[in-house]
């Protein structure tokens, strides 16, 4: 006869053979529009093809910002969204897990015993008259049994839902790193605006000043007889307005604050951001980039893995149209003794094949089939339009540094020109030359000049932010070198 083991193995090894079919087509990634040798708005700039998300790299270290960095940092610890990607990506992993396991054998154990006895001291009458009473008997019984089960993986159901899973696993993965890298960046920008209004609250400070001592001049001219009522009244309204928009500052920046305790994961009531001299710094953006720029987009490495994901689903649905087959074998052994419970008397073994297979569903898994194709289109699709997307954020923050660099250095041309028409203006006043509608005039340009100019640098430093992000973070992979980033014009020199 031949043994329980022998028998197994006949039943498992044409199983075995056919576990290494596969319903699902041969996965390629799509391909996409056609991939230009350069950026049309920065011909220096190279493009490249996507790949899963890689570490990033502290890119905001580009701004030389110690109190950024810290905040940054705090970001991918403590931001509450970031901690929901990473909560969902632990589950795919656990998923994956959960997935291979069914392409093993599950083995089963269990025991039991039990001791049964009648009740005691029943009376039984004899024919005579005499009563007996007796004693209640005890059963033991003893049991021990191991059961394993195996579904091979004969259509590649199993393999192509683990392949399923491991794509959603490394897709969560990349929407992981585009949290983190989008919380990053939403942060940046809070932070630039943030110090963008410091330097506004420090220049609005000081025209206050000035529009004090100017309202002061103009009283002591009228008191003297030399100008009119009205001119007082002209002065009174410019501090009056600097004094509002200086107020108004302090409403924006509060609210940026709030903002970015959010995004470090603190509470806004009790978080504050101290001002700080501001010392901009807008980074450099080097004329050549890596050929693996797009390979960095953790966007495109989520939905080209969740593309690999569609695929294999089709292989799931594939394998519905065939028989479902499970191996099954237990070995066990019972026993009213203990010590006898693993004598061959009182053992036995089972080996045993199943098989279901669905003989008619009205076209339930062919339409189950055409889902998954069109599923799969979709995510093709998706893909598609996340690469084009990202070419077109590209290309407007290349446009948006090369342009913004024109347009910060006519700010600081104008600021030029404002501030000497505004003293120029001032000193003829004084001197009876002209009327104080020349002033007020001239200080209103030179007030706008000034905020226009710290705002074109707020504008330099975002752009540069926005940049980091549609190129997927870092666009080099080394630290900055000292003298690498360039103070804003007009201001002393600080992602």
């Amino acid at each position: 006869m031949r043994a329980p083991s022998s028998r197994l193995l006949a039943l498992a090894l044409p199983a075995f053979a056919l576990s290494a079919c596969s319903m699902a087509p041969a996965y390629r990634v799509p391909t996409t529009v056609a991939i230009p040798a350069q950026f049309k708005e920065e011909p220096g700039w190279a493009a490249a093809s996507p790949s899963d998300a890689v570490a990033r790299g502290a890119w905001w270290d580009l701004f030389r910002d110690p109190v950024l960095d810290d905040l940054e940092r705090r970001v991918e610890v403590t931001n509450q969204n970031v901690a929901s990607y990473r909560a969902a990506y632990l589950a795919a992993r656990g998923l994956v897990q959960v997935q291979r396991s069914g392409l093993f054998p599950t083995l089963d154990l269990s025991a039991s015993g039990t001791h049964s006895k009648t009740f005691e001291g029943q009376t039984v009458s004899g024919g005579t008259g005499a009563t007996t009473t007796t004693t209640g008997a005890a059963v033991s019984r003893y049991s021990l049994s191991i059961g394993a089960s195996w579904e091979p993986d004969l259509w590649g159901r199993l393999g192509n839902t683990l392949s399923q899973a491991k794509a959603n696993a490394q897709a969560s993965a990349g929407d992981l790193a585009n949290a983190t890298l989008s919380a990053q960046g939403e942060l940046a920008t809070n932070y630039v605006q943030l110090r963008g209004i410091d330097a506004q609250r420090v220049l609005l400070d000081r025209t206050v000043v000035d529009y004090t001592r100017a309202l002061a001049i103009t009283t002591n001219k009228y008191h003297a007889g030399t100008v009119s009522r009205a001119d007082v009244f002209e002065a009174q309204t410019n501090l009056s307005n600097a004094q509002a928009t200086r107020a108004d500052l302090d409403r924006q920046r509060a609210v940026l604050e709030h903002a970015i305790a959010v995004l470090v994961g603190e509470n806004p009531s009790t978080f504050a951001l101290a001002p700080v001299d501001w010392q901009p710094v807008v980074p450099d953006i080097p004329a050549q980039v890596p050929a693996a720029l797009l390979q960095r987009r953790p966007d495109i490495a989520a939905a080209e893995r969740r593309v690999a994901a569609a695929n294999a689903n089709i292989g799931i649905q594939k394998a519905a149209y065939f028989p479902d087959v499970t191996l099954s074998g237990s070995v066990g052994t019972n026993s009213s003794v203990l010590n006898q419970l693993f004598q061959a008397a009182t053992s036995l073994w089972s080996l045993g094949v199943s098989g279901a297979m669905t003989l008619l569903d009205f076209g339930a898994r062919h339409g189950a089939v055409v889902q998954a194709r069109a599923q799969y289109d979709q995510t093709v699709a998706t893909y598609r339009q996340t690469v084009l997307t990202a070419f077109q954020q590209v290309e407007d923050n290349l446009a948006g540094t090369r342009v913004l660099a024109q347009v910060a250095q006519r700010r600081t041309e104008a600021t030029a020109a404002a501030t000497q028409a505004e003293t120029i203006a001032n000193n003829q006043y004084r001197n009876g030359i002209v009327d104080y509608t020349s002033v007020i005039t001239a200080q209103t340009a030179a007030l706008s000049a000034r905020q226009t100019e710290i705002q074109s640098v707020i504008d330099r430093q975002t752009a540069a932010i926005a940049l980091a992000q549609a190129v997927g973070g870092r666009w080099t992979d080394q630290p900055p070198a000292p003298g690498a980033t360039a103070p804003a014009s007009g201001a002393p020199a600080q992602e």
